[in-house]
């Protein structure tokens, strides 16, 4: 599962690691939770802005993205919720890091967890997106992120993680046919990352500055 992420890196950043054909301007995200804005790539490396939680064309109702941040990369391609974006409309979606929470010995709270790439401060989840039209004549565009198997670093942690699409990769994985990506949809490489714990502060959407994501002091 990604159910928190951070962004922090400047609109520059992102133009220059995703070879964008314009420079945006997003704000320096510490905390991002589902339902909330997220900065995305598309195919012809266009940024875009989706709301974080997939809402399939079909649906009645847009509630269902809230039970939609996650997309499990072995069956996406089956599910209804699902298979039209992977067959059509995949994206990179930025990140510099994510949270994970360990259930701690006395199975009474989770402990936190950051995780981020070693020598890659900017990276990109692999991502699904959706254009949703509500018969009031709202509009929403919307994104999951893909998951998969853990690596050995996440395994004692989270029993699923986040797809990171490898930098050589990114064309491949906005534009190729559905069964040419599905070899992307892999572990990351354990050794490439690093994990440590922070402070509860996380567990609140409303918190979202650095403190967030500092090494927690013992």
């Amino acid at each position: 599962m990604c159910g928190r992420y951070t962004q922090t890196q400047s609109g520059a950043e992102l133009a220059e690691a995703f070879q964008l054909t314009t420079e945006p301007q997003p704000p320096p995200r510490y905390n991002i939770a589902p339902s909330q804005p997220v900065s995305a790539i598309i195919a012809e490396r266009e940024y875009r802005i989706f709301q974080w939680g997939l809402v399939p064309s079909w649906a009645k109702d847009y509630k269902i993205g809230y039970r939609l941040i996650n997309a499990r990369s072995e069956t996406a391609a089956e599910k209804p919720s699902f298979r039209a974006a992977f067959k059509r409309r995949r994206c990179l979606i930025p990140a510099d890091g994510f949270y994970e929470w360990l259930r701690t010995a006395n199975n009474k709270k989770k402990q936190p967890f950051y995780i981020h790439l070693r020598e890659q401060p900017l990276f990109a989840f692999a991502g699904l997106w959706e254009q949703w039209e509500g018969g009031d004549g709202s509009y929403l565009e919307t994104c999951t992120i893909l998951t998969t198997e853990p690596n050995e670093l996440m395994q004692p942690i989270h029993n699923r993680m986040p797809v990171i699409i490898p930098v050589a990769d990114y064309d491949r994985w906005l534009t190729a046919s559905p069964f040419q990506v599905k070899g992307l949809m892999k572990p990351y490489n354990a050794s490439e990352m690093e994990a440590y714990p922070v402070s509860t502060l996380v567990n609140s959407p409303r918190n979202d500055g650095p403190d967030c994501a500092l090494p927690l002091e013992v």
